[in-house]
């Protein structure tokens, strides 16, 4: 791979590719400091000054409840910029890999999502990243993908493992929502995943992938093997969502399935829990 963008560098995902390709020199990270994609303008002279091939898009805006209080900030982000980023990539012929979310089906299935099941986002946060996608489709740049995955944790950034692992030392007790249903996902797992597929693609209309770890689990479960894994004493209760208001509404079930980017791919997909003891050997 030659001359690879990513934007969003400080994130979960942005962090994991940065440490795999550290010995690569032909991968360029960059944050909304150095590189505002919001802007048409100042993506056309990286791409150019760059001569870049590929683009990665991990930039999101991804705090969901604020989304719904700055609904501006997160449509700029989540929509305009993949439009800009979308426009790049058809005029200058380049391959654009963008992260996209569960959050765009309304959580009602009671049976793992495929790509081409109808999307109901209940936040501003999966209205903004649905309209993204739909912009990268209208458009149409060849040699272009959406990845649609859920829960994402690392040893980098703000996330679920990392705030459990604090609150296990802070609090006697505590309570975990036990009514939403994913599929926790390593963003090692899936930067490795965008790292061994980006040589494969090769389509002349957007594609949709689902990727996250194997498995099934609750934020109650999810918790609960964090706690067993660290060898916590805490007492975790399993509460419901109604127990526990949030300004937006989270998807009861958002289970994806993986068959398409498996079999197009030819991967094997790490189950949760074993990705989940990987990370917390590391944190």
């Amino acid at each position: 791979m030659n001359n690879v963008l990513i934007t969003g560098a400080r994130g979960q995902l942005g962090s994991e590719l940065k440490t795999i390709t550290s010995n690569n020199t032909s991968f360029y990270f960059t944050n909304k400091d150095e590189l505002n994609i919001t802007n048409i303008k100042s993506i056309e002279e990286y791409v150019i000054e760059n001569e870049i091939k590929t683009i990665i898009n991990c930039a999101a805006y991804t705090a969901v409840d604020t989304a719904e209080k700055e609904k501006n900030l997160s449509n700029l982000i989540n929509n305009i910029a993949v439009e800009n980023l979308a426009k790049i990539s058809k005029e200058r012929n380049l391959k654009l890999v963008h992260i996209s979310t569960d959050y765009v089906f309304d959580g009602n299935n009671y049976i793992p999502y495929n790509e081409n099941d109808i999307t109901n986002p209940k936040s501003q946060y999966g209205k903004t990243k649905l309209e993204g996608e739909n912009a990268i489709i209208n458009i149409n740049p060849y040699n272009s993908i959406i990845i649609r995955t859920s829960w994402v944790y690392s040893t980098y950034g703000n996330n679920f493992v990392k705030t459990m692992c604090r609150l296990s030392k802070e609090k006697d007790k505590l309570g975990v929502i036990c009514d939403q249903i994913g599929t926790p996902t390593y963003a090692k797992d899936l930067a490795l995943v965008i790292l061994k597929i980006i040589p494969l693609i090769e389509n002349r209309k957007v594609e949709i992938y689902n990727y996250t770890n194997e498995g099934v689990a609750s934020w109650y479960d999810f918790s609960k093997a964090i706690f067993e894994r660290i060898n916590s004493d805490i007492i975790v209760e399993p509460i419901q969502t109604s127990q526990y208001k949030t300004l937006a509404k989270r998807p009861y079930y958002s289970v994806l399935n993986k068959t398409k980017i498996k079999t197009k791919f030819n991967l094997s997909i790490p189950y949760w829990k074993d990705s989940l003891k990987e990370c917390l050997n590391k944190i």
